[in-house]
């Protein structure tokens, strides 16, 4: 039997490792009788932890949420997560939490026993960051605008495209997504009823915020791929819709690396939306699908394959002709 300081550490350990327990499953996980469990239990409120409680015939237990943020008891690998989360942490680029962050890190690397250290260190040193530095967003400034999706609220602001030019939106704002080292707002603009992706860096919010708003449903795949594509759209100076004889999911399969969208167009056929910063680009790269397509529009892309298809016939033509191969006879 474990002695009493080692025996509470366990039951605050079981405690925060689900929502609640009977008293007979504390009894049994310590190995003592239900009243030392409420013994224990009387302890731990005594020194601070919120302990809730419920009556039946077992009785039940729950940690509360307290005033305080109460030690927690963690395994290795869940120490090493932590670790890393913070880590990784610098790389989104929010601002307001280094001091708080780098305290955290130093305080969890004084309690690791060495092995554990040792694999953190590792860790660090066989990592390489890009050195491109995303722009950084205030930390406030992103839970301010979690709060507003939170509370479907309408939400105004003043914004800055990626050519500079400057507007004042209105949106039903609905989530915050993380993508390439940027951080992005997705919302229903109002002037334009439809969904359009904000970069957090560049917008600044207006107060009060709006009315609420009933949410349109919108999964957390759904946003990412509605933020995916207003960026790809953004960044592409040329868009193209080509039809492909294959099913869609063997083209979605390589156009969903680039982050272009792929539709249906029948069991053996589809339809990909896609963009790039050249048509010269963008046809090499439908080339390379090795598979028979139709450039629906633009025309200047038709045209640039018309070019390509000159250029490959020419390449694939036998160096000695006919007539060459009678002049060296």
């Amino acid at each position: 039997m474990l002695d009493t300081p080692a025996r509470l550490l366990r039951l605050l350990s079981l405690l925060q490792a689900r929502p609640e327990w009977s008293s007979t499953e504390l009894a049994d996980e310590l190995e003592v009788t239900r009243r030392t469990v409420r013994r224990d239990v009387d302890r731990l409120r005594e020194i601070g932890y919120p302990i809730n409680s419920s009556r039946g015939s077992s009785g039940g237990y729950r940690l509360g949420s307290g005033g305080g943020l109460p030690p927690l008891l963690l395994d290795e690998d869940e120490a090493v997560a932590i670790a890393l989360g913070l880590q990784r942490s610098a790389s989104t680029r929010v601002t307001g939490l280094e001091e708080a962050g780098a305290s955290a890190q130093t305080k969890l690397r004084e309690l690791l026993p060495p092995r554990v250290r040792g694999r953190l260190d590792s860790m660090q040193l066989a990592t390489e960051h890009s050195r491109h530095a995303p722009p950084e967003v205030p930390a406030a400034l992103l839970t301010s605008l979690a709060e507003t999706c939170h509370r479907h609220e309408r939400l105004r602001f003043d914004y800055r495209s990626h050519d500079g030019a400057a507007s004042r939106r209105e949106i039903e704002p609905h989530r915050l997504v993380f993508l390439d080292g940027r951080w992005y707002l997705l919302g229903r603009d109002l002037d334009r009823d439809d969904w359009r992706s904000f970069r957090v860096d560049r917008l600044e919010p207006r107060t009060p915020t709006g009315p609420r708003f009933t949410p349109t449903p919108l999964s957390d795949s759904d946003a990412r791929e509605l933020v995916t594509r207003g960026v790809t759209e953004a960044l592409s100076t040329i868009r193209a819709r080509v039809r492909f004889a294959l099913p869609a999911d063997r083209v979605a399969a390589r156009a969903n690396a680039y982050r272009q969208r792929v539709d249906a167009d029948g069991p053996d056929a589809c339809v990909l939306h896609c963009g790039g910063d050249s048509v010269e680009t963008l046809a090499w790269w439908l080339g390379s699908f090795d598979a028979d397509f139709t450039v629906l529009d633009p025309p200047e892309l038709r045209e640039q394959c018309r070019v390509l298809e000159r250029r490959y016939r020419s390449a694939g033509t036998d160096p000695c002709s006919p007539d060459e191969e009678e002049d060296h006879a």
